[in-house]
């Protein structure tokens, strides 16, 4: 019997090939659909599988100002914490520090230079925690002795090719010499950090590097990545709540009030390693994270495209259903069973999804690598091999036919046998309006994901194209390097003598970069100096920066260390800083006096507000020192040049950069391709959405082709009548539209608030955003009308068009 079943089944699809086609062709998508996002969620799932995972958490540390408000919170801490938390903290079972070196980091072997970013500084117990495998050297020695140094398989070969690179010397960044002591496999693609290089973090003891003295007792550098592994099962909330308390003990500074209170304005917590990919986005993470955000929207997308596709099933076998009612009376006469009826109609939609399903699988593994480059990931189908995967996949295609047949199932087998025998058998009347339903779901959530792709595109342009409020045109930037303190003057004099360079800056931190350094400043009240103690975040530049970025003045001047030698211990502001100092307008802010840092000084300019960061954080409070090379506070160096000749200009900055620094490799971004870097993981998701908008629009159409050409058909004795009695060709494609048109019309009704909605809080997320306006949903609407009148309107024209004599000599 079972085999009967199969073979009936098979007789069917093959048998209407079209409605066939048109749902396969619907799951396979929505499977294929399903197969890639489980790739991509399975793989976000899977990050810092490390041996003991579940008990390391990092520790994080937030800041307030006077009044309590958090105005950053570091995904790193100071250096003394670590150890101290250790010491104070019975259930600390271990603690481990890490410290990544931000940009270029230049390491010298024999006549080889070489630039490397992923470099870091790590405790001598670093493997404990991540547990990568060492593959030469000892995972608990190689890092404890000073000016040591483990690397990745790929580095020791660059560097020395075939040769042993284990007890090779290099130098780093020309300052001091570490030996190789060992050689690590590289961290795992689904790590939050890859480490290329790392350092002993006994090296940092050396005063020439940092100092010991520093790292046992500093609370300002806050650079710190620290880890604790805690006892299995043990809450980390009752730890976090001892915090206050510990930095009441330990977190002082010279010099500071005597009712200074450290948990009143600092306060730090614990981040499960599992949880950082997805649900971290704090300031100076080391490289960028996940979004469980994004996990769940992903998860919709592939659930809508597969119910689309399911819906189709149903609308089109409850369509083809009359064709088939002699076949069920038939049955039924015979003597089979409701049941038996239901399982053999339902076995036609398993087998259409498990076919499905294997076109599916060779899909994904043929979309897997695009996926990789559109989500920045490294994954492959083998992620879906794992047993507690591979049966859910196995399973899916069973539920989705069930889940696409059972109506269909109940619907045939509740026939009449006589009736359905002598072809009475028909919809009754609760049927068509479930029909209809199933059309306009269809088209909701279709509208929905194009409301989305339009609204996406839309932010994307006005984050990308909107005024910053400064110039970010063609100026490149590169890292400052210290073997320039003493040629600087004629470095600068050697480019500006190229007529395509028109200045340059030095500053602590550029655009595009987070504005983590902040600090407390007492302002003006009245004649005297207040201990206001507001805090502001702040960037120490040269001459040259505000000129460079054209940065426009509201009032005041800009720095001019020639001709105001006092400009040193002068501030230039911002206009939102003229705000949070209670200024009723930037005019009144200038020459008010304040100190900070034991510095004391006059507010000289204000400029007008302008975005440093990115458009998700809102205009902070900035204040702007002049810095100088002594004092070792230049990070970046930014170049504005004319944009006439980019590449000639360029090489004309590398030859001047090799000619006073040869020993550094030169290196440079633009400062333009650094701010459209901050929206990537937004324009991925306008690119998905585009993408299975689309796949979700074509599914719903043929859907709605099969069903109109099933319902045309069944209407062409009607369309002969009609044209008969002197209907045109305009009157019938009317007729045969209207019901269609009317359901994607509710459909549009019901999909304009649900994805207004669902979109105004995607926005949300950004402090600077576009407003929905009703012209941004009628595209929609109006793809989705032109798509189905075109759907429907080939099968009208062709049954308008049709012989009335042929349609009327049908049975």
């Amino acid at each position: 019997m079972f085999k009967n079943y199969l073979k009936t089944a098979w007789r069917n699809i093959t048998g209407n090939r079209m409605v066939s086609f048109i749902n396969l062709f619907g799951m396979t998508v929505g499977l294929t659909c399903c197969l890639l996002i489980a790739c991509f969620v399975v793989n976000e799932l899977s990050y810092d599988q490390f041996r003991q995972a579940d008990n390391i958490y990092r520790v994080t540390r937030s800041f307030y100002t006077e009044k309590g408000v958090e105005y950053l919170h570091l995904a790193s801490i100071a250096p003394a914490a670590g150890p101290l938390l250790k010491n104070d903290f019975p259930a600390v079972e271990k603690e481990t520090r890490t410290l990544p070196l931000t940009g270029d980091i230049v390491f010298k072997y024999r006549n080889k230079i070489f630039n490397e970013q992923g470099t870091f500084f790590a405790d001598s117990n670093f493997f404990d925690f991540f547990s990568v495998p060492v593959l030469e050297g000892n995972a608990k020695a190689s890092l404890a002795e000073p000016f040591s140094m483990m690397v990745t398989p790929e580095i020791a070969h660059k560097y020395f090719g075939s040769e042993d690179p284990v007890n090779k010397i290099v130098q780093v960044n020309g300052q001091f010499p570490v030996k190789i002591t060992g050689i690590f496999r590289d961290f795992p693609a689904n790590s939050t950090f890859h480490p290329d290089i790392l350092l002993s973090f006994s090296t940092l003891n050396d005063s020439s590097i940092y100092g010991r003295q520093k790292l046992e007792t500093s609370w300002d550098n806050n650079a710190f990545f620290t880890y604790l592994m805690l006892p299995s099962g043990y809450p980390a909330q009752q730890l976090e709540k001892q915090f206050p308390a510990f930095l009441n003990r330990h977190a002082h500074f010279q010099g500071e009030s005597p009712d200074y209170i450290p948990s009143k304005y600092s306060s730090l917590y614990l981040q499960k390693l599992r949880d950082i990919h997805l649900y971290s986005h704090l300031a100076d993470e080391i490289e960028p994270n996940g979004s469980i955000t994004a996990v769940y929207i992903f998860s919709v997308i592939a659930l809508f495209i597969l119910l689309i596709a399911c819906m189709n099933y149903m609308n089109l076998a409850t369509a083809k259903s009359l064709l088939r009612t002699k076949e069920i009376g038939v049955r039924k006469t015979l003597g089979a069973q409701r049941k038996e009826l239901v399982f053999q109609l339902l076995s036609e939609s398993v087998i259409l999804a498990y076919a499905a399903l294997i076109i599916a699988l060779l899909l994904t593994s043929l979309l897997l690598p695009y996926l990789n480059r559109l989500a920045d990931r490294s994954m492959s189908i083998r992620i879906l091999a794992q047993w507690k995967i591979i049966i859910p996949v196995l399973l899916l295609p069973l539920a989705t036919g069930f889940l696409s047949g059972i109506y269909p199932a109940f619907f045939l087998s509740s026939f009449n046998p006589v009736k359905a025998l002598k072809g009475m058998a028909k919809y009754g009347s609760k049927t068509i309006p479930i029909r209809k339903v199933l059309v306009v779901i269809q088209f909701t959530l279709s509208i929905i994901l194009i409301i989305a792709t339009v609204v996406v595109f839309s932010q994307m342009r006005f984050v990308l194209h909107s005024s910053l409020g400064f110039n970010k045109d063609h100026i490149v930037t590169m890292q400052y390097n210290n073997a320039l303190d003493n040629k600087l003057e004629a470095f600068q004099s050697e480019l500006l003598h190229d007529r395509d360079i028109r200045s340059l800056a030095l500053s602590s931190r550029i655009p595009s970069g987070r504005l983590l350094d902040a600090t407390g400043i007492d302002i003006a009240a009245g004649n005297s100096i207040a201990p206001v103690n507001i805090t502001c975040k702040y960037v120490v530049i040269n001459s040259g920066f505000i000129p460079t970025y054209q940065i426009q003045m509201a009032e005041g001047r800009n720095f001019d260390p020639t001709q105001f030698p006092t400009d040193s211990n002068n501030l230039i502001i911002n206009e939102a800083a003229v705000r949070l100092f209670g200024w009723k307008n930037a005019a009144e802010g200038l020459g008010k006096n304040y100190t900070y840092n034991g510095r004391k000084g006059k507010v000289i300019g204000v400029v007008k507000n302008f975005h440093f960061e990115s458009m998700f954080q809102e205009i902070t409070p900035v204040m702007f020192s002049l810095g100088s090379l002594k004092d070792h506070v230049f990070n970046n160096i930014s170049i504005k040049i004319s944009g006439d000749r980019l590449q000639s200009s360029i090489d004309d900055i590398r030859k001047t950069w090799d000619q006073f620094v040869p020993e550094v490799p030169f290196t440079y971004t633009f400062l333009d391709e650094r701010f459209a870097k901050l929206y990537t993981a937004e324009q991925r998701q306008e690119k998905v959405f585009t993408i299975f908008a689309c796949l979700a629009i074509l599914i719903a159409c043929l859907g709605l082709f099969g069903l109109s050409a099933f319902t045309i058909s069944q209407r062409t004795k009607e369309i002969g009548i009609r044209k008969v009695l002197g209907a045109n060709v305009r009157n019938i494609i009317i007729l045969l539209s209207q019901d269609f048109m009317l359901l994607v019309g509710v459909a549009s009704l019901i999909a304009l608030p649900v994805g207004w909605i669902f979109m105004h809080r995607w926005l949300g997320v950004f402090a600077y955003h576009i407003s929905i306006h009703w012209w941004m949903l009628l595209p929609a609407v109006v793809i989705a009308i032109i798509v189905a009148v075109v759907t429907i309107g080939v099968l009208a024209v062709r049954a308008a068009r049709a012989n009335p004599v042929e349609a009327l000599r049908i049975e």
